[in-house]
């Protein structure tokens, strides 16, 4: 089984998916329209025949295809890097499809040297256009919040321009940050009704009595019973405080670490924070799901394979869980991904609801511009560049959560 999966763009597939997008974002991504602003969409035509990195935040899988959508708007093609396992999707369907597409594998959580090189010959070449993720995985669930950069990604760049300027020393790269803010679909009354038909079912199912309970206490209170059913599942001794977030991270630091155990991962540090925990017991199984032998890989039969990956699902539901986030602003999108995680935990499966992609973006910004100071001090550069980006990118969630607003009053939790 090979490593690295390269590009291989098949331009009548690309016409094909052109042609149906529209069908293909509703039925796979359940994505009703994709909406780009009149003036970003000039200024990303501007850039066609520029070399460009395209950055997106991904609190979801929805984003390599709101992408394709812009590479499509704009009159150009992107290259996608994709986690090594999907190719593997479908026995091996899925990804000659989206090779097809000009996605290549990348191991994530390692130094993957293929990966690395492919990005740079396609970011360094002339009108080169790559997309990059730079939460990288998994995905946070949590479309108003951005998870930890990655490292590296920034340092791609200045690598790719380093490249391109061997030829031409007046080579630019654009960066072009951009944020994707989902909008549920639907009236307020249709949303609500779908809110509390579902929290219905959750109820019934785990025994609650609603009573007069208002919306939000009914989302907590079923948060407080699928965390007590967690730390009895899970032999977590009653704490000491009530304290929703303390013990919420205790559930999912016991997950963690009793996978890694399991596992028997060698370098797994129990004192990280529970996403870099996360993703590195991920990267791990992905691994091991290649069949890869390198040292420190685990070897799992595929029940054990499925169990391991099962209890990460759990882990990352208790790792997104955080009420503050629920009550400060219950938007509709808010209180659907509460209610998927809900979903998730109780019946195995998530669930995307109908929804429109507004894409925000930023002025593009020049790489060269940052291109001396980075040869006098790479890696404060590369720090400094990156929290910039992550700063912007901040900028336009924020303004992405204008689009929505609360259903219901923020903070009014009624009564127990």
């Amino acid at each position: 089984m090979p490593r690295f999966i390269p590009p291989s763009f098949n331009l009548p597939v690309a016409w094909m998916v052109d042609f149906s997008l529209p069908v293909l974002l509703k039925q796979v991504m359940n994505i009703d329209d994709v909406v780009i602003k009149p003036e970003d969409l000039n200024q990303l035509r501007r850039l066609r025949k520029e070399r460009l990195l395209y950055l997106s935040n991904h609190p979801s899988t929805g984003e390599p295809a709101v992408a394709y959508y812009v590479a499509n708007r704009m009159g150009s093609r992107f290259h996608y890097m994709a986690s090594r396992q999907v190719f593997d999707w479908g026995y091996g369907v899925i990804g000659k499809f989206i090779q097809s597409l000009g996605a290549f594998s990348v191991l994530p959580g390692s130094s993957d040297r293929d990966a690395v090189k492919t990005s740079r010959k396609i970011l360094s070449a002339p009108a080169g256009k790559l997309v990059v993720f730079p939460e990288g995985e998994p995905t946070s669930g949590e479309n108003d919040n951005l998870m930890p950069f990655q490292a590296g990604i920034a340092q791609l760049g200045f690598w790719a321009l380093e490249d391109a300027r061997k030829t031409d020393p007046q080579a630019e790269i654009f960066v072009q940050p951009t944020f994707v803010k989902y909008i549920i679909s639907g009236t307020d009354v249709s949303i609500k009704a779908e809110l509390h038909d579902s929290l219905k079912k959750l109820e019934r199912r785990y025994r609650i009595d609603p009573g007069n309970k208002n919306l939000l206490r009914r989302f907590l209170t079923l948060g407080r019973v699928l965390l007590e059913a967690a730390e009895k599942e899970y032999h977590i001794r009653q704490a000491a405080t009530d304290d929703f977030d303390y013990r919420v991270g205790r559930v999912r630091h016991t997950i963690l670490d009793g996978v890694a155990d399991r596992l028997r991962l060698e370098h797994f540090d129990r004192r990280a924070d529970a996403i870099i925990k996360l993703r590195h017991l991920l990267s791990a199984l992905e691994m091991c799901a290649l069949g890869f032998t390198d040292r420190g890989v685990p070897q799992l039969n595929a029940s054990e394979l499925q169990w391991a990956h099962r209890e990460c699902g759990k882990a990352y539901d208790f790792i997104v869980i955080k009420p503050g986030y629920l009550t400060e602003y219950p938007s509709a999108e808010r209180l659907f991904e509460w209610l998927d995680r809900y979903e998730a935990y109780a019946y195995g499966k998530h669930r995307t609801r109908p929804r429109t992609a507004h894409v925000l973006m930023s002025t593009p910004v020049r790489l060269s511009r940052y291109y001396d100071a980075y040869k006098q001090n790479r890696r404060n550069t590369v720090e400094d560049f990156t929290s910039k980006l992550r700063t912007i990118i901040e900028q336009l969630r924020v303004k992405g959560m204008q689009l929505s607003q609360p259903i219901v009053r923020p903070g009014d939790t009624g009564m127990e």
